[in-house]
């Protein structure tokens, strides 16, 4: 299986694994206990703090550890409800995650109002648009992803700070994508809130964390035991944290050894040959604001759930768009926010590449693509594309 799907989840790193067995097998006590055992693993725990925090340039103190990115994003939501009643609104983009779109609907619900800032073509925010919605100070929170899960659109997250910030509403980025793809620094775009996930990043699934900016208020959306200084009560999952501490190391370190080249180029050689054999082939979201690894782009008239499953078949991982409901092929409302149609939206894939991934892969995949392509336009007897090599 050539697994190009890594959008969805990554495969766990082997060093990640190494360092997380421990903490399954030997060293299992709760660490909120007295005893030695305790002590080893509360060690531990603050030990990934400071790993994670580093990834971000925020403080350890600012780190929560959660169950993943939706948990995270709920959290927020939930807080900023409740701690800013006078300020009623929720601004978010029609580009996010379910786990935003869905938890504004909460917010909706509960008696806020929820305004969608509109995004260009590229899949970018408008940021004069935002400059004008977030205007009436009314506006409590602006949550905006920083990579897009399904384009890889990367967020002007400057502007969008400073913007939030100038009319007096907090910022919430959703970087469950971005983190550790891209370095992230919260002193440099002093977000006030970040969510990420570890098993988008070499971790396993199940483990993620929130960063609370020092500057700003929070409620916890889990209480009952007071762990992480009362900010989200449970005992905590040890080899999750210690396997998310130990990624967030390894991100460091490939950001300055060549790995995100290495895998830029995988995908632009993988789009040259798809588009060689299909000129009509577009690739979706801004170009030079797009995430090294991720390809989300239409071949017209090619149905994208029959090219799955010729894929499954023939041995290549990918998704039709977002993998986050369950399987399910759905209409991409990401898609759709930037003006595509659902007729292309229906013939779009998204392939997302890892550092395990190789060049020959890379290659193989994209061949793959196309001779699924071929195989589906000559069922419906117009197929009469050359394939290049």
């Amino acid at each position: 299986m050539i697994y190009l799907d890594a959008n969805a989840t990554t495969p766990v790193d082997p060093a990640v694994l190494e360092a997380m067995l421990p903490f399954l097998r030997d060293y299992f006590a709760n660490p909120s206990a007295a005893h030695a055992g305790g002590r080893t693993a509360s060690r531990a725990v603050q030990r990934a703090r400071e790993q994670t925090a580093a990834l971000l340039h925020a403080q350890p103190d600012e780190m929560i550890f959660t169950s993943g990115g939706t948990e995270s994003i709920n959290a927020v939501h939930a807080s900023v409800r409740a701690l800013w009643p006078e300020r009623p609104y929720l601004i978010i983009t029609g580009t996010e995650h379910p786990a935003v779109m869905e938890s504004a609907e909460r917010w909706r619900k509960q008696g806020g109002n929820v305004i969608q800032a509109p995004v260009h073509g590229d899949g970018r925010v408008d940021l004069d648009a935002l400059r004008t919605l977030v205007r009436s100070g009314s506006v409590a929170l602006v949550s905006i992803m920083w990579a897009n899960n399904e384009t890889g659109v990367i967020a002007p997250m400057r502007e969008i700070v400073e913007i939030a910030h100038a009319a007096g509403a907090l910022v919430h980025t959703d970087a469950v994508q971005a983190a550790g793809k891209i370095p992230l620094d919260v002193e440099a775009m002093p977000v006030d809130f970040l969510s990420l996930s570890g098993h988008k990043m070499h971790a396993p699934k199940g483990i993620g964390a929130l960063y609370v900016s020092r500057r700003v208020r929070f409620e916890p959306l889990i209480v009952g035991g007071g762990q992480e200084k009362g900010r989200r009560s449970g005992t905590e999952n040890v080899p999750g944290i210690v396997a998310l501490g130990m990624a967030a190391d390894l991100a460091q370190q490939h950001f300055n050894d060549g790995t995100k080249a290495r895998i830029h180029a995988m995908r632009d050689r993988f789009e040259h040959l798809v588009h060689a054999a299909f000129p009509d082939m577009r690739v979706h979201g801004c170009h030079t604001h797009r995430l090294h690894h991720t390809s989300s782009f239409c071949l017209p008239e090619i149905d994208a759930a029959g090219m799955l499953i010729l894929l499954d078949k023939a041995g290549v991982a990918c998704s039709a768009g977002s993998a986050c409901h369950s399987g399910s092929l759905h209409s991409s409302s990401v898609l759709g926010a930037m003006g595509i149609s659902a007729r292309d939206a229906a013939c779009t894939l998204r392939v997302s590449f890892h550092r395990f991934n190789t060049k020959p892969e890379a290659e193989e995949a994209a061949h793959k693509v196309i001779e699924c392509a071929h195989k589906l336009r000559a069922e419906r007897g117009d197929d009469g594309m050359v394939v290049t090599h």
